[in-house]
């Protein structure tokens, strides 16, 4: 019987320590503030939203378990100090909170890209959240965790996929009525397929709004190649 039990709390143990990843890969970091440098993205499997712009659905499904000390075993073959830490929704894996841990204590500078509706209260101090607030036009306005916004630091990031001039209304508006840029980077992306780059420009710099303009360097150079 105690063999059994045994047994069966190691195996437990071996589980609290796993992830499911849908890919490792070295890239350039194609957004947000760490734009440009050589960066190991970990991305996890699996995402409650639904964003009608989403590049990443291929991670919504499928991926393989890794152990995390595995996880960081391939990072370091990569040789990058800065790492994301992607999905899909990777806080929606609870143990993501740990591989977040473990990767600040071994010395990178860690990322982390949350979609914004699941709590971020847990991440570890030393980790550059990336918050992304759902638009009204990304379909999923209506799971923005606003609670969210009174956790964050100079350390962080908020993003915005903006869709349309409605939704760079929108997000003008959420972004005075919070001052977000007295608190952190803010950041807006136009989305690819649906907003001219330079419409979203001209917008910001007629407004002189406190943000920071930016488009997916990695599409730019690489387009929809997968790993990169």
């Amino acid at each position: 019987m105690n063999d059994v039990a045994d047994a069966a709390a190691a195996s437990a143990a071996g589980q609290a320590e796993r992830l499911k990843l849908t890919e490792i890969f070295l890239s350039l970091q194609g957004e947000a503030r760490d734009a440009g440098w050589p960066t190991v993205f970990v991305r996890l499997t699996g995402c409650p939203l639904r964003c009608q712009y989403c590049d990443t659905a291929y991670a919504f499904h499928g991926g393989q378990w890794w152990e995390i000390d595995a996880i960081l075993q391939e990072v370091a073959r990569h040789g990058a100090r800065h790492v994301c830490v992607t999905g899909g929704e990777p806080l929606a894996q609870k143990r993501c909170l740990a591989l977040l841990e473990k990767l600040c204590d071994a010395g990178y500078v860690v990322s982390l890209e949350t979609s914004g509706a699941l709590d971020i209260a847990g991440v570890d101090a030393r980790v550059s959240r990336v918050l992304d607030i759902k638009t009204p036009g990304s379909g999923e306005v209506q799971r923005n965790l606003w609670a969210n916004l009174a956790l964050l630091t100079a350390r962080d990031q908020v993003k915005f996929v903006i869709c349309s001039r409605a939704d760079y209304d929108w997000a003008r508006a959420v972004v005075t009525e919070h001052r977000l840029p007295e608190v952190c980077d803010v950041l807006f992306s136009p989305s690819a397929t649906q907003l001219a780059a330079r419409e979203l420009a001209d917008w910001i710099v007629a407004d002189r709004l406190p943000v920071r303009f930016q488009v997916q360097l990695h599409k730019l150079l690489w387009g929809e190649e997968p790993g990169k």
